[in-house]
């Protein structure tokens, strides 16, 4: 019988500890299908979660220590206390785990000790959220073993807390909540200013098509400062328009008119027609209209691309060569600056589509990409499996 992730991560745990690990919980990564930089501004997001999952394996200690092992980064081990975690102190990965504890302080709960060990299988810098689905399951992790409980919402919120205010990345919810929220079959329709979530149908393959990922091989970090900046034009927006998020608006032709001509008019332009395409989508996956969910995609990638500026010519190309290949639709997804795009395409246009990105990319002088299928899975969940 050959072991799952879940063993595996529990197998490895007992290896590098000495003791067998109190539970394996996990995590996954996510694609965002359409609602790029509006989490920020309290708008509209449809994400989904995707298969690919970061394992924690975990136990309690006797003493105040937590140290934290990655099978992606072998040799290394990261020990702090839990008086020493404060942000800005702690630096890299393990930042990302370190940061627990503190998190789940600040709401009340009282976490002691304990040693963690993760096995990350969602790909990094690709776009594809790996950062939450390793804060996501690390809180899952901690907060049982601490007996803290909490809904599924909540605790996507104190993995946001670790990623926002102990890491310090400017990020919005939609990461953690995709991560700790989404259910199988179904993406996640989030209005980020009150957290009210609805889960809307996502069966692509029954419809005879597929969701495919272009991984552009381009690496992206989210701390670089080009996503803060982008969050710092929106901000200083609202406040020029007299509103504190752009979420307050809704009329286009007039914040774009009264902003005049710039930056800050392409900016907004972008996330309040983001704001509108997310609902639209939202209709056209329950009416079954996937040709509508196809355009509206096509109008999101072109809008992040010249008005928001977070493509990358990489980015570009798998865009447009997957529809050549026949997509219904398609448009980055993520951050941007790199990573992945997100297309919807028939099932039989999928093997042509494999080899025309590939030429494309071929073509442009770029790296190979890394083509994926994926589907909509779960969020957040405890494996209970044990070591052998």
């Amino acid at each position: 019988m050959v072991n799952g992730p879940a063993e595996v991560a529990a197998e490895l745990f007992a290896s590098h500890v000495g003791r067998p690990p109190e539970g394996v919980w996990s995590a996954a990564g996510r694609v965002n299908l359409i609602g790029e930089h509006t989490d920020y501004n309290l708008g509209w997001v449809l994400p989904f979660a995707i298969p690919a999952r970061t394992y924690v394996a975990a136990a309690r200690r006797d003493d105040q220590v937590v140290t934290v092992r990655s099978v992606q980064h072998p040799g290394e081990v990261v020990r702090a206390s839990l008086a020493e975690l404060q942000p800005g102190r702690q630096r890299g990965w393990s930042a990302y785990v370190l940061g627990v504890p503190w998190a789940l302080a600040r709401r009340g709960a009282r976490p002691g000790g304990i040693d963690v060990l993760v096995d990350g299988h969602v790909p990094v810098g690709a776009g594809l959220s790996s950062s939450a689905a390793l804060e996501c399951a690390a809180v899952s992790a901690v907060a049982d073993l601490a007996g803290s409980g909490g809904d599924p919402l909540s605790r996507a919120l104190t993995a946001w807390s670790v990623e926002h205010d102990f890491v310090g990345v400017p990020c919005g919810v939609m990461d953690q909540v995709a991560s700790m929220v989404c259910t199988a079959g179904h993406a996640l329709l989030v209005d980020t200013r009150d957290l009210a979530t609805a889960a809307v149908p996502l069966d692509a393959a029954g419809a005879g098509l597929a969701l495919l990922v272009v991984d552009t091989g381009v690496t992206h970090d989210n701390a670089d400062g080009q996503y803060a900046a982008r969050r710092t034009a929106c901000e200083d927006a609202a406040r020029a328009l007299g509103v504190s998020s752009l979420r307050e608006l809704d009329d286009v032709d007039d914040a774009v008119r009264r902003l005049g001509d710039g930056e800050a008019r392409r900016r907004v332009r972008h996330v309040l027609s983001e704001n509108a395409r997310v609902l639209a989508a939202v209709d056209a996956l329950r009416q079954g209209d996937w040709g509508g969910l196809g355009r509206l995609m096509d109008e999101s990638h072109a809008s992040l691309r010249d008005d928001y500026e977070v493509s990358s010519p990489e980015l570009d190309v798998a865009v447009d060569s997957v529809r050549r290949a026949g997509a219904l639709g398609a448009r980055m997804t993520g951050g941007g600056f790199g990573g992945s795009a997100i297309a919807v395409i028939p099932e039989e246009a999928l093997p042509a589509a494999r080899v025309a990105v590939g030429a494309a990319f071929e073509a442009a002088g770029f790296a190979a990409p890394v083509l994926r299928r994926v589907e909509a899975s779960t969020g957040a969940h405890h494996e209970a499996v044990e070591a052998r």
